[in-house]
């Protein structure tokens, strides 16, 4: 995907480097990557500022193995998102990094409702075959990832009414209802495209709400946290503090959901602790062969 050195290809990202080889003659070696695709929701995730990152979260996860790489932009649909896609994935070439793992998360957007003074809403079908498009382009399936597809998180209408009016808008510009149907259409890609791997935002923010709202009992057919037909944000407050961008606690609840797709590749594998290094261990590291009275030892 991304620009980098050279890549060899007789190393495999789920093997320890070659502590032999690694240094002679020296070469430079790209690290894999996972990339975060989406809108302001993948583009937050590096915000440190209220005390937790996902995306610092996820590279400690996986560092010395992995760069988890950013590429979320506020405002996107995911038509913007077809637009830029093949600026940001390239095909694979002999001196790019391979990429591993694919996160999309497109839809908060697209769910827009048609107003005046906003036009970033694509209708449903088109969302749908937008989403479609994405997972399928040449320029990711090329490099052969795993690819996750997320669900757009639920939305607080009660909360996005007030600060959309006071921004201009008539009306709020994102509808609960609207938003859960998008949800569910990015459900059904992921069902109806083989080897996308759904990974279900929405319901998991919409359950801690549910459950950390006393005396709030859902309805399948009844108005959803969130909505003002039913006149209550309860715990979405705290998850959805404009009511539509996640706090702490949800990214929290986000990175949860992705932590065990990711390592799979050495979990369980002898020495885990320290397998799929791209670059070896201190302990195994070849230049420490000519420092043998450093062997066994701290430094």
């Amino acid at each position: 995907m991304a620009v980098g050195p050279a890549h060899d290809p007789r190393a495999s990202s789920c093997q320890r480097a070659d502590t032999n080889n690694i240094l002679t003659p020296p070469q430079l070696l790209p690290y894999p990557q996972i990339v975060l695709f989406g809108d302001s929701i993948i583009q937050g995730a590096t915000d440190v500022s209220s005390g937790f990152s996902l995306q610092a979260a996820l590279q400690a996860q996986v560092v010395r193995r992995f760069d988890v790489v950013n590429r979320g932009f506020s405002g996107y649909n995911t038509s913007n998102a077809l637009s830029v896609l093949p600026h940001i994935f390239a095909p694979p070439t002999p001196g790019s990094p391979e990429l591993k793992y694919l996160f999309i998360l497109f839809g908060a957007n697209d769910a827009c409702v048609p107003l005046p003074t906003n036009f970033q809403r694509v209708p449903l079908d088109k969302y749908r075959e937008n989403l479609t498009r994405i997972v399928n382009h040449p320029n990711i399936t090329a490099h052969k990832p795993r690819i996750f597809l997320i669900t757009p998180p639920p939305l607080d209408q009660i909360r996005v009414t007030v600060l959309d009016m006071a921004n201009g808008h008539p009306a709020a510009a994102r509808h609960t209802k609207v938003s859960a149907v998008y949800s569910e259409a990015a459900r059904q890609v992921a069902a109806a495209n083989p080897g996308v791997t759904l990974i279900d935002l929405h319901k998991a923010i919409m359950d801690r709400a549910i459950e950390k709202t006393p005396g709030f009992n859902p309805n399948p057919k009844g108005p959803a946290l969130g909505d003002p037909e039913g006149g209550r944000r309860g715990y979405l407050e705290h998850l959805l503090p404009d009511g539509l961008h996640l706090s702490a606690e949800s990214y929290r609840i986000f990175y949860d959901l992705v932590r065990p797709h990711v390592g799979t590749e050495w979990a369980g594998t002898r020495d885990e602790e320290r397998a799929a290094y791209v670059l070896p261990d201190w302990r195994d590291a070849p230049w420490l062969e000519e420092d043998a009275h450093l062997k066994g030892k701290s430094l």
